[in-house]
């Protein structure tokens, strides 16, 4: 049971190694301008493979169960689904639903651990694969493994980083459970935080905050929602960013220099450097690129 491009890797993965019986997706979504019906990528995978799919509007009308049980498996392996299952659905195969979630449990529980897992300036995350109970993210831990999140890798890259070793956890869970060696460990819930899922809401950038903070959500939101601020009334997206060694007494989203890309002051007094933007209505650019078309002056105030 999976979705997005996430779940891939984890699919391609059990294909090789099980007989998969069958694939749980989403519905097809319109996508693009012309609103044409797409289907997840899961499923554009599975079909590939000859694996049939199933799209249920619901799981929890009886009817999803009813196919799960016809297909006689032993164990659901649970990637970025998309939707909550029921008891009944949790308990109806041999071994459970096993969830491979992009975080290291209990932290970023919910819909978007890979950006926040950034935007709150954390150094490490990874994955981990759990029994699944009918809590959100709470089941107990079976496999974790864990990368390092660098000063500028931005949430696509960390998201492709994770999906690969998603793969990795699950196939050492399966693995493990085989043999039966998994040792289940509960889950502290005071050291749980809750990672939601993203809106355009959380794009607009305040200066005012640290520079690090700054830069944390910029790569954060990447590709998707995207940073924004205000260039002379005009939306700003800021697709990359780098934090700067310049200090400043300058007002937070003043313009201080423009040599290394566009230097904008910051809450704490330190500086973060705009290097790929994109104004509203035009493509996206590399600061010096933008810079030839247009005219930003040191001084100028960003945000607002």
């Amino acid at each position: 049971m999976g979705t997005p491009d996430f779940s891939v890797p984890c699919l391609e993965a059990l294909i090789k190694t099980e007989e998969v019986v069958g694939v749980f997706t989403q519905p097809d979504k319109p996508k693009g301008r012309g609103y044409e019906l797409t289907p997840p990528p899961v499923k554009v995978c599975a079909e590939k493979y000859n694996i049939p799919v199933f799209q249920p509007a619901s799981m929890r009308d009886g009817k999803a169960l009813e196919i799960i049980n016809s297909l006689n498996a032993e164990l659901i392996i649970v990637v970025a689904f998309g939707k909550i299952l029921p008891k009944e659905v949790l308990e109806s195969v041999k071994y459970g639903c096993i969830n491979i979630h992009a975080s290291l449990l209990p932290k970023l529980r919910g819909a978007a651990p890979i950006q926040w897992s950034i935007i709150n300036g954390e150094e490490v995350t990874g994955v981990t694969s759990m029994q699944m109970d009918v809590g959100l993210d709470t089941g107990d831990m079976l496999i974790k493994k864990s990368i390092p999140i660098t000063e500028n890798m931005n949430a696509g890259e960390l998201h492709d980083a994770l999906s690969v070793l998603g793969a990795e956890v699950m196939t050492e869970t399966i693995d493990l459970l085989k043999k039966g060696e998994l040792n289940p460990q509960i889950q502290d819930d005071s050291l749980s935080n809750y990672a939601p899922m993203l809106s355009k809401d959380l794009c607009p950038i305040d200066f005012s905050d640290t520079a690090k903070n700054v830069h944390n959500k910029i790569r954060g939101l990447y590709p998707w929602p995207v940073a924004v601020t205000k260039l002379s009334g005009k939306a700003l997206k800021i697709h990359e960013s780098r934090l700067s060694d310049t200090k400043t007494c300058a007002n937070a989203g003043t313009v201080i220099d423009l040599k290394d890309g566009i230097c904008v002051a910051c809450g704490d007094g330190n500086t973060v450097l705009l290097t790929e933007v994109q104004l509203e209505g035009k493509k996206r650019m590399n600061y010096s690129d933008f810079l030839r078309g247009h005219k930003i002056e040191k001084g100028t105030v960003l945000g607002g």
